[in-house]
């Protein structure tokens, strides 16, 4: 019974910080697209005197997207236009379960694992999770009775069949290096320093790997410059027969998974939870150590999780708003001419420096 109450509790705060902090970007994509462009941003949806700088702009939003009619377009299909949006963050949501915010914390003398799942295939949990996605989508353009909303499902199964090689082949040459898919594990092969000078991070081993993953991984939240499945600006999206909640669904979506995103990032690369210099007993500078307890190592390390994370939801806030969309030709062409080709070449690099130099 104390697994499973921990494993709910574990599932609670997860869902707890993953939806809120989904609901926050939708707040710090209006501010930060209004910095750049030299705006005020969202300031207006106030309580009274409160305006809380825009923060009740999320309520609003809610409020209005709950109170919107839920309209299905005649002759679609009821059953699949209502299950393709709960499908879309269904899955989004499931490859959270693997994501480690942190080691272990010590609870009543007990270690407790900071992700609900500890497996040895956590990366293919989470590939295989993207990919249910976007079903959701699919599900959407056809069930909606639009020509123009299943072309934009069709587009986003054509662009996730010309990025997910790419997404998978470049996390191959990190397995080489640190030989297992499970996602801490991974975090804890990158403990150390390289040379004594730099963090043992993914980022530092496969620097092209991480530039492969990040584009991937960019068309994978189906956002700017890789939107073609939307584009409501120009071209008609998968979702254009959708209004309330169910649209809510699919804008949410996007942000999970820019989340997601982000978390895996900062997991493979970056290290994850680990600090330079911060051991199980506390910082250790050469000579000089500075004692900490378990727990207070393990907020530490849920911190730097955390504000790595952040760092890369700003950069890819940052792309959103900088780039212009693809046309669906470019979109192909840099799939499968140029990230494909680039992430089986770091493979043989990878490979070869590995053959020369060992592991």
């Amino acid at each position: 019974m104390t697994f499973v109450w921990v494993t709910l509790v574990k599932i609670g705060v997860t869902l707890f910080w993953v939806m809120n902090l989904g609901s926050l970007l939708t707040w710090v994509e209006r501010k930060q697209s209004a910095v750049m462009q030299d705006r005020i941003g969202a300031n207006r949806a106030n309580i009274g005197p409160f305006r809380m700088i825009g923060l009740f702009q999320i309520a609003a939003d809610s409020i209005k997207m709950i109170l919107k009619e839920d309209w299905i377009p005649p002759g679609g299909n009821r059953f699949l236009h209502t299950l393709a949006p709960m499908v879309s963050v269904f899955f989004a949501l499931m490859a959270f379960a693997v994501i480690p915010i942190g080691n272990t914390l010590t609870v009543a003398g007990q270690q407790i694992s900071l992700s609900i799942i500890s497996t040895d295939v956590a990366i293919l949990f989470v590939f295989a999770m993207l990919s249910l996605e976007i079903y959701g989508v699919v599900f959407a353009g056809y069930s909606s009775n639009n020509n123009y909303a299943l072309l934009g499902g069709l587009r986003a199964s054509a662009q996730m069949f010309s990025y997910e090689i790419t997404f998978g082949a470049t996390v191959i040459g990190l397995l080489m290096i640190f030989g297992t898919l499970d996602l801490q594990e991974i975090v804890r092969a990158q403990k150390g320093l390289i040379g004594g000078v730099y963090p043992r991070w993914g980022f530092f081993v496969q620097p092209l790997g991480f530039l492969l993953f990040c584009a991937a991984g960019l068309a994978e939240t189906k956002r700017v410059p890789f939107d073609l499945p939307e584009g409501e600006s120009e071209i008609v999206g998968y979702f254009v027969e959708y209004s309330g909640m169910k649209m809510g669904l699919f804008l949410l979506t996007d942000f999970l998974e820019t989340i997601l995103i982000s978390a895996m990032v900062t997991l493979l690369f970056f290290g994850g939870w680990q600090v330079p210099f911060l051991q199980p007993d506390g910082f250790h500078f050469g000579a000089k150590i500075i004692l900490l307890s378990s727990n207070w190592v393990s907020v530490l390390q849920i911190f730097a999780f955390f504000i790595k994370m952040t760092v890369f939801l700003w950069l890819f806030m940052l792309i959103r708003w900088s780039l212009p969309r693809f046309r669906y030709d470019q979109l192909m062409r840099l799939g499968w001419n140029i990230l494909l080709p680039l992430s089986l070449l770091n493979i043989f690099l990878t490979g070869l420096i590995l053959m020369i130099w060992g592991k």
